[in-house]
């Protein structure tokens, strides 16, 4: 099952997409929430199984597929080859920071580059997304809490995060969580720890990479997490990149206007957004 929101910016809506068309949720069950926290907690999921091809229709613009999730908890420094590339000592436990809600934006909308950080960068990434409330889950059921799977580019101010000696804050601009495009549920994946993962800025390959190669895989971040942070149905799990980033290459590569990224994850999708600068003000 591949959920998604559809519509225009502001007005989405629950759909599931099935091959080039979305069936409207909200047509066929009017009083169904938005995909977030209430949708997986009444137990929706189960509820829109049952949607047939026969109720489709044609979409123009996909959303980011998860609203308002209560958190957002990445993953640093969590494959071998991006710990090398940036010459970090490998962590003994996963190192975890958060971005904000406000950064979630569509898998074909604009990333804006903001004005108070330059060298921004793009970082593919699996996400998973929380289906049911918990804490001090253990690895062993780690996957009985997943809802399904997305991709995210974790896109980055690197100019922000290491000046701030903090990664809160360059991690966080509007619209640096291009999230989709769709939530695939783990029937249709498999071995979420054998996905492959490739990044591409116009056209050229910049990272590619295997699940397989996470050093914390998806169920012990699971468990960790949880230990002393209860996890909520639609809670994202962004769970660390590559190597291949922009900031380690040399010479540095960073993102400027124009720029078309594409982040894809095997059996997932890919989300691809062009670089544009920030509107000034009217």
């Amino acid at each position: 099952m591949r959920l998604v929101r559809f519509g225009p910016v502001g007005r989405e809506r629950p759909g599931l997409l099935l091959k080039d068309r979305v069936a409207d949720l909200v047509s066929i069950f009017p009083d169904i929430p938005d995909i977030g926290e209430t949708f997986f907690r009444d137990g929706w999921l189960e509820k829109v199984g049952s949607v047939s091809a026969g109720d489709t229709l044609p979409y123009e613009r996909l959303g980011c597929p998860i609203r308002k999730p209560s958190k957002i908890i990445c993953l640093g420094i969590n494959y071998q080859e991006h710990t090398r590339e940036g010459g970090f000592d490998q962590p003994e436990k996963p190192l975890l920071f958060a971005k904000s809600p406000n950064a979630l934006n569509g898998p074909r909308d604009p990333i804006l580059l903001p004005r108070s950080s330059g060298q921004v960068d793009w970082e593919v990434e699996l996400a998973v997304i929380i289906g049911k409330k918990g804490k001090r889950i253990p690895k062993r059921s780690a996957f009985d809490y997943i809802a399904g799977v997305t991709v995210m580019n974790d896109v980055s101010g690197r100019q922000a995060q290491f000046s701030d000696s903090q990664w809160f804050r360059g991690k966080s601009f509007d619209t640096f969580a291009p999230m989709g495009p769709t939530i695939v549920t783990l029937d249709e994946i498999g071995d979420i720890q054998n996905l492959h993962l490739t990044s591409l800025v116009d056209g050229q390959v910049m990272q590619e990479g295997s699940t397989a190669d996470m050093i914390f895989p998806v169920a012990e971040l699971i468990e960790f997490i949880s230990e002393d942070i209860t996890l909520l149905p639609g809670d994202v799990i962004s769970t660390g990149t590559p190597s291949g980033v922009g900031i380690f290459r040399d010479p540095p590569v960073v993102l400027r206007p124009g720029n078309v990224v594409e982040c894809r994850v095997e059996k997932i999708g890919s989300v691809i957004n062009t670089v544009a600068s920030e509107p000034g003000p009217a």
